[in-house]
């Protein structure tokens, strides 16, 4: 068999190891490095199958496939899928949390950093797979998942998507293949989301819903949209075991309360790290557009806060003028810049508040130095923008952020 593998990133390399283990006199050809003009150019005609990582959008080959469509079309469980703009690796790791407390044997894949065909093998009908999937995982996908979570959806990946339709075309896969037997959990307060719904077949779950205070007393993550993810997963399990929300909780709420507990969040997600000279740090890189930076401030309406924003600009510049109207927040002091759109921040706008850095590690003793002036306070790193500028990739700017707060005396 001949395979053709565009992309070699995780998926990619977990993709390889999988069929070289399971097919016979295979011949695979992996491909990195191109354009999407140069790949549309390439004869795949004598290819029997044409596997695309999450990145390379679709090219409509015959044969063509990708690794999640794969994925759906050999995974023998029921899958519950999370799409959202933000919000949805946490939500993800919420559910996991909430059925590892029922003991289902549960797992978490997809773009939250796991190669869903990693754990293939492994999977029987007694197993529950929790899938991260973004707009490229959605892209041209045949299948949806048995629960579908649709949260809060804005422009994002506009530099990839044609336009925001495309986007939310892509998105509205995790639902359109649904049935009356399936269930759509989604976000009522998102025009988007309830779009989706309307056009859904499957049973509809709105959230936030109203819960006792004692759930809410378990959720240990700041901020009302943590709150929100918190109430998405709730639904997503009510619906995996074909019951309502209320009835989860009526007759499980110890249990709700032991794996919302359990979670204590994800890395770079609003994480908070430590308090020294009563400044308490949060690491917020993975906040790589302007609505996940407005959620991370309005998460500390009564602080004083110092931020630190810019990186990599994904519009043209065009979201700066809503990034300067978050940035307006009464509660923050400081906002220290960096990075390309920390600059064309600093050019477009004047604003007594805003200090220039010209390194990462100027910018965090510079926010550090504003912090302690005003104490006790939050600096919270939320840069609005992407991270390759200055760094290889989300990740290695939010570990290159905790390793200089660790630093700090």
């Amino acid at each position: 068999m001949k395979i053709a593998l565009l992309g070699y990133g995780k998926e990619g390399k977990s993709a390889e190891k999988y069929f070289k283990t399971h097919l016979d006199n295979l011949d695979i050809d992996i491909l990195e490095d191109f354009s999407y003009e140069e790949i549309r150019q390439k004869d795949f005609s004598s290819y029997d199958m044409i596997l695309r990582s999450p990145s390379v959008p679709p090219l409509n080959l015959k044969n063509e496939s990708s690794l999640t469509k794969y994925f759906f079309d050999h995974c023998p469980c029921p899958i519950i899928g999370v799409t959202a703009t933000k919000g949805k690796g946490t939500t993800c790791s919420f559910i996991k949390a909430l059925l590892d407390a029922l003991n289902e044997k549960v797992y978490l894949v997809g773009n939250i950093g796991f190669p869903a065909i990693d754990i293939l093998d492994e999977l029987d009908e007694k197993s529950v797979v929790v899938y991260e999937m973004s707009s490229f995982q959605l892209w041209d996908l045949k299948k949806s998942p048995k629960v579908a979570i649709i949260g809060q959806l804005e422009p994002d990946h506009l530099n990839i998507h044609k336009n925001y339709e495309d986007y939310l075309n892509a998105k509205a896969n995790i639902t359109r293949y649904q049935t009356e037997n399936d269930y759509l959990v989604y976000y009522k307060d998102n025009s988007e989301a309830v779009k989706m719904a309307e056009n859904s077949k499957a049973k509809k779950v709105p959230y936030p819903f109203s819960v006792p205070e004692e759930i809410r007393a378990a959720i240990k993550l700041p901020g009302r949209h943590n709150e929100e993810n918190a109430l998405a997963a709730i639904a997503a399990v009510a619906s995996y075991k074909n019951i309502s929300p209320e009835e989860y909780l009526n007759n499980y709420k110890d249990v709700i309360i032991q794996g919302l507990e359990n979670f204590k969040g994800l890395p770079h997600r609003l994480e908070y790290l430590r308090e020294l000279n009563s400044v308490k740090y949060y690491d917020d890189n993975f906040s790589t557009n302007p609505s996940s930076t407005r959620v991370a401030i309005n998460a500390f309406p009564n602080d004083k806060l110092v931020v630190i924003v810019g990186g990599r600009d994904k519009t043209g510049y065009e979201d700066l003028p809503e990034i300067y109207e978050i940035l307006k927040a009464p509660q923050i002091q400081k906002i220290v810049l960096m990075g390309e759109s920390g600059h064309e921040l600093q050019k477009r706008y004047e604003d007594e508040r805003f200090i220039v850095t010209e390194s990462f590690k100027e910018a965090v003793e510079t926010a550090k130095k504003e912090a302690e002036k005003i104490a006790p306070s939050i600096l919270v790193m939320s840069p609005a923008a992407a991270s390759f500028d200055m760094f290889n990739n989300v990740y290695d700017r939010g570990d290159q952020f905790k390793n200089l707060i660790a630093s700090l005396s």
